[in-house]
C-alpha cells in the first residue's frame, strides 16, 4: 500500500534523495510490478539510481501540467533545455549563457527568443527552476533569480545522472507522431488485454472523478457492474474509498497526507464552492439537472447565484473575495471547478456544472456573524 502511494504521488523516487522509499519499493518490486501491470497497464522502471512509474492518463487535462508553468513558452524552453542536457555527461558543468544560447538556437516558437525581453527571461527562470526541482541539474555557483534583472548574469550548473531519464521512451521515433492522440494510442497498443479495467483504474486514481458521459458510457457501466469487486480491491490495496453515484464516481481518503491534493482544500475558493453546492441543493426545483446530472447555467445566471451567496455569507468570506466584483468571482470559481472536473464551459457562454460538485456541500453556522464579532 505504501509502495503504491509513493509511486502514485511522486514523479520518481531517487535513491540518493529518499533511500528508505527506494529500498521499500525495491524490496516489493515483484508484487508491485504485477499489480500495476494487471490493474493499470503502466510501466514501472526500477533503475540503480531511481524508481519511476510512468503515469499516462486516459485523457490529458489542463491541470495535469507543471503547476509552476504559466505559458506554452515555459514548456518549450524546458524541452529545449532537456535536449541540451542530452549532450552533457554526468557531472559535466556548464554556464547559464551556454544553456541560453542553445535554447535560442533550437527554440521552435513562431518568433525568436530575446533574453533582453523581461517575459522571456521570466519564462527561462521558471523552466530552470523546474529542472532543479526534478533534480536534472544542480547549482554549483550563482543564483538564477538574478537573471530576472540582468540577462548577462552567469550561473554555473552541473548535469545529474537523472537528466537523461526524465523523458519517456517511445516505441517509435518521437518525430513520427503527428499529435498527442497518436502518443496515447501507441500506449494502448501495449494494453489490449483488459483495456477497460485499466482505463477505469487510471481514471479513478489519477483524476478527481469520473463523469458519466452518455447513457451507455462503457467505462461508467464497468464501474456500476463491478462496483463490489472494485471496492474490495481498492480498499485492500490503498487507503482510498470508492464512491459511486448515478452520474459520477470518485475516490476519497479519510486522512490525507501532506502531498495529497484534495478537495476541499484550504483555499478561500473552496468555501464558496461548497456554498454554491449547498445553494443548488436547497433550490433544486429551480436548478434541475439533465440526464447526465449537469446543471446548465449562463454566466449571468451563475453571477446571480453568487450575488445571492454574497448576501448570505459575504461577512465570512476571505477579504480577497469580499473585494472582488461578481464577474471576477465567477471567473475564478469556474477556473477552480474546471480544474477539479466539476464544470465545463461551452463556446456559447454556457457553464455545465457537473454532479461531482454536488457530492459535498457546506455553509456557515447560523450565528457565524456573531462569532465574527466576538
Amino acid at each position: 500500500m505504501l509502495g503504491l502511494e509513493l509511486l502514485f504521488h511522486h514523479y520518481w523516487i531517487l535513491r540518493d534523495d529518499n533511500p528508505e522509499a527506494y529500498r521499500l519499493i525495491r524490496e516489493r518490486e515483484k508484487v508491485l510490478r504485477r499489480y500495476i501491470n494487471e490493474k493499470f497497464g503502466m510501466r514501472l522502471i526500477v533503475h540503480q539510481h531511481f524508481i519511476k512509474l510512468e503515469k499516462v492518463p486516459v485523457d490529458p487535462e489542463a491541470w495535469m501540467g507543471i503547476r509552476e508553468f504559466q505559458e506554452p513558452m515555459d514548456y518549450a524552453i524546458f524541452c529545449c533545455a532537456l535536449s541540451f542536457l542530452e549532450g552533457k555527461a554526468v557531472d559535466e558543468q556548464f554556464l547559464l549563457s551556454e544553456l541560453c544560447q542553445e535554447i535560442q538556437s533550437v527554440y521552435p516558437g513562431p518568433f525568436p527568443l530575446d533574453w533582453t525581453v523581461y517575459t522571456h527571461r521570466k519564462s527561462l527562470i521558471r523552466a530552470v527552476k523546474q529542472l532543479m526541482a526534478f533534480h536534472l541539474i544542480r547549482t554549483v555557483d550563482g543564483e538564477i533569480e538574478r537573471f530576472d534583472r540582468d540577462e548577462n548574469e552567469e550561473v554555473l550548473y552541473e548535469a545529474t545522472v537523472y537528466s537523461r531519464y526524465f523523458m519517456r521512451s517511445y516505441p517509435e521515433d518521437f518525430s513520427s507522431y503527428r499529435n498527442w492522440q497518436e502518443l496515447l494510442a501507441d500506449d494502448w497498443k501495449l494494453n489490449t488485454e483488459d483495456e477497460r479495467r485499466k482505463r477505469v483504474y487510471r481514471k479513478l486514481f489519477f483524476s478527481p472523478g469520473i463523469q458519466r458521459k452518455e447513457r451507455d458510457d462503457p467505462d461508467f457501466m464497468y464501474i456500476r457492474q463491478f462496483r463490489n469487486r472494485l471496492t474490495e480491491d481498492i480498499e485492500s490495496h490503498s487507503d482510498y474509498r470508492l464512491h459511486v453515484y448515478k452520474n459520477t464516481a470518485f475516490l476519497s481518503i479519510e486522512n490525507p497526507k501532506q502531498y495529497h491534493h484534495v478537495f476541499p482544500d484550504q483555499k478561500a475558493s473552496t468555501d464558496l464552492l461548497l456554498q454554491l453546492s449547498h445553494f443548488l441543493h436547497e433550490h433544486s426545483e429551480a436548478y434541475v439537472p439533465n440526464e447526465k446530472g449537469e446543471i446548465l447555467m449562463t454566466e449571468g445566471e451563475l453571477e446571480q447565484v453568487i450575488d445571492r451567496l454574497r448576501a448570505l455569507y459575504e461577512e465570512g468570506w476571505a477579504k480577497t473575495f469580499r473585494e472582488k466584483s461578481t464577474p471576477m468571482i465567477r471567473a475564478e470559481l469556474c477556473a477552480v471547478m474546471k480544474e477539479w472536473m466539476m464544470a465545463e464551459e461551452d463556446a456559447g457562454s454556457f457553464i455545465r456544472i457537473k454532479s461531482l460538485l454536488g457530492v459535498m456541500t457546506g455553509k456557515y453556522p447560523d450565528d457565524f456573524r456573531k462569532e465574527e464579532t466576538l
